[in-house]
């Protein structure tokens, strides 16, 4: 949970550039990589991870761009990455418009009760798909960017 607007606003920082990287090594090509048949793909992961950047931010109170559910996956990794662009900005602009205090405001949801927890959860979130992807980009044959260290790629 967040207490402090600057400890989300730096930490989300790296967590989009994190995302970035693993959306920018997708390849159109790709986007329907899956596990398996009938499972997530890259393309819907992508996708996703914008959806639920807006959802989540909306559920905190924050003005950021939504899509809907029924909204379907882009044709190319280049227009996932760009509305995923567009919602990081616009999460970053409107927590830097909160106070420490606001992060403190109930969100009336039980699992995550206050704001600053719902802000925790989105970035668990990303990262959890963010993991998906990149299991899915090795598959693919794609590189697999150094996130958080040194990739096998990288060796």
């Amino acid at each position: 949970m967040y207490r402090q607007v600057d400890d989300f606003l730096k930490e989300w920082a790296v967590a989009v550039e994190g995302t970035l990287q693993v959306l920018q090594a997708v390849t159109d090509d790709k986007l329907g990589q899956s596990i398996l048949e009938g499972h997530s793909t890259l393309g819907w992961l992508g996708w996703h991870l914008v959806e639920t950047t807006g959802y989540f931010s909306h559920l905190a109170g924050l003005t950021v761009p939504m899509i809907g559910q029924d909204e379907p996956v882009p044709a190319t990794a280049r227009e996932i990455i760009s509305a995923y662009e567009k919602a990081a900005v616009a999460v970053k602009g409107e927590v830097a418009k909160l106070s420490d205090v606001d992060l403190l405001t109930e969100t009336g949801i039980a699992s995550v009760a206050t704001k600053g927890a719902l802000l925790r959860f989105l970035i668990d979130h990303q990262t959890h798909h963010r993991g998906q992807m990149m299991v899915l980009l090795r598959q693919a044959g794609l590189p697999v960017p150094p996130v958080m260290g040194p990739t096998k790629e990288m060796q």
